[in-house]
């Protein structure tokens, strides 16, 4: 490292966001743009420690090669940093922006000291090499005549799409939707991850590697859309999944995980409760295909919003809702509030559960005065405003230090209360993957309802077709998405070819060597 000492002479400063206040009146980016010198300072309180745990399994999945594009920044080597980065990232400007940075729970650094801000410099190097112009469009020199169908253009289908094409395999992704990214694309909100100017940026690129793309593509036949179960609009192109199986000489799934946990207490059939993700999906739809969000299905305005779960997505709920205007903002939250500091039973280099503010989280605040977030709480019905529309929820207040008879909590005796609500968001996570393709494909599920696919070689129970991702690992973060792509492109390229594949793949304490037929 250039400064061995930096991590002694600097303090962390993370980059702002843009002012809460002010990030309010629109859907651009939260980010701001840090100085040059504000970035190698950061980049030198790298420790070069011996063991660097940033790369280790509780840290970066996708093994990134953190304190050698850290000491390049310090060095102010940004291209060679650049090339650095991608040699095992392919999208370090969606980790960069919305990773929620386990590298930086692990960092050695963070034993004693606030840990170095991996994230800002991974996602200025990015930034940089698109602003240099240095990211370039790299097909391949030839073409193996080996084709492979996609299913699903999330995070884990987009790596695993454009590590095939550079082996030079003809790589086509299905999308049902009528624009590229799956999750990227609708799930997560313009403030955090632009559509325009990130997403369709990179996904243009692949195009130009030669993928194809075919969007507005059900994978599941119109016998599943004339029996209910499938999507109808207009526009919509209806496949059968055994013949993309006999189409291509390889398929990978990589729907995600897209079943949301639901609430089943007094009352959920009222109007206004929503999804968390179709709320968002409609709101970022609306936003891209009219310039604002004043015709979104879902809309907040002069409404008593809250949200039930916390995570990522009910982070997205508050700071969509707060964007939209809403009249008051309340976030319920199951587990007890979290310590300051790590707990006895939460070491490192474990993820810290430590109390943070996000984005929703500070404009919330900036508006209401309060953090919108009530811990230790647990919904009992939702209230009926007489015309099948819900007008507030009731809830009860819970114990975690004393378990119940049929739970990990108990109820607090005469802690019931009622609180306002015209719209009601439910973001509690994911159960699994939709189950029409697996059906229909015969592929056998685990006990969790996910792909079942043999740990680091991604091979389903049906020949020729693989699995990677959220409908393969479960609910999880896009760094581990882009892990699993990367790790599934590795496995069918050895399954085409009947050699061991070149392709790299995260290291070998995460997956086992690729099969070869």
């Amino acid at each position: 490292m250039g400064d061995k000492r930096g991590f002694m002479h600097f303090q962390r400063e993370k980059v702002p966001y843009r002012g809460a206040e002010q990030r309010l009146h629109d859907f651009r980016e939260l980010y701001t743009k840090p100085d040059e010198k504000h970035l190698k300072t950061q980049g030198a309180r790298c420790m070069d420690c011996g063991v660097p745990f940033c790369q280790s399994h509780t840290g970066c999945p996708i093994d990134n090669l953190i304190p050698e594009w850290n000491d390049l920044v310090y060095q102010g080597r940004w291209r060679d940093a650049l090339d650095r980065l991608h040699k095992t990232n392919n999208f370090p400007e969606f980790t960069g922006r919305v990773c929620p940075a386990p590298c930086e729970g692990a960092c050695v650094l963070g034993i004693t000291d606030p840990p170095v801000t991996i994230k800002d410099i991974e996602n200025e190097i990015i930034n940089r090499g698109w602003a240099e112009g240095w990211i370039k469009a790299e097909p391949p020199e030839e073409r193996t005549g080996f084709s492979v169908g996609i299913i699903g253009s999330g995070a884990a289908g987009l790596a695993a799409a454009q590590q095939l094409n550079r082996a030079g395999h003809n790589v086509t992704v299905y999308e049902r939707h009528d624009r590229v990214g799956g999750l990227l694309m609708y799930g997560i909100p313009g403030p955090k991850l632009n559509k325009d100017e990130v997403i369709e940026r990179r996904i243009q690129q692949l195009r130009d590697e030669g993928i194809e793309f075919v969007t507005n593509c059900y994978v599941g036949g119109a016998a599943e859309m004339a029996a209910g179960s499938g999507p109808k609009a207009d526009g919509i192109q209806y496949v059968d999944p055994a013949e993309l199986r006999h189409k291509h000489d390889a398929v990978l799934v990589a729907t995600g995980a897209t079943v949301p946990r639901d609430l089943p207490v007094p009352g959920r059939e009222l109007g206004g409760i929503h999804f968390a993700m179709e709320y968002l999906h409609h709101n970022t739809k609306t936003l891209l295909d009219n310039g604002n969000v004043d015709a979104a299905p879902i809309h907040a305005k002069d409404k008593n919003v809250i949200v039930i779960g916390g995570g990522d997505t009910g982070t997205d709920c508050i700071g969509t809702a707060m964007r939209h205007g809403c009249k008051s903002m309340v976030n319920f939250e199951l587990l007890a509030r979290p310590p300051a500091d790590r707990g006895p039973g939460n070491p490192w280099p474990q993820w810290p559960v430590i109390y943070r503010q996000d984005y929703g989280h500070q404009e919330a605040e900036a508006v209401f005065g309060n953090d919108p977030r009530r811990f230790s709480l647990l919904t009992k019905e939702f209230i009926d405003d007489g015309n099948g529309n819900v007008a507030g929820v009731k809830t009860v207040d819970i114990d975690w230090s004393k378990p119940g008879e049929k739970a990990p909590f108990s109820e607090v005796p005469d802690s019931e209360r009622s609180w306002d609500a015209e719209l009601v968001l439910l973001s509690m996570g994911f159960l699994g993957p939709e189950q029409a393709i697996i059906e229909k494909m015969g592929l056998e599920t685990d006990e969790r309802s996910n792909v079942k696919a043999q740990w680091g070689r991604f091979e389903t129970s049906v020949d020729g077709v693989f699995s990677a991702g959220d409908c393969r690992r479960g609910q999880s973060l896009i760094v581990w998405a882009i892990a699993e792509g990367r790790g599934a492109a590795h496995a069918i390229d050895a399954y085409l070819t009947g050699e061991e594949s070149n392709l790299p793949t995260p290291g070998a304490a995460q997956f086992a060597p690729a099969s070869v037929a």
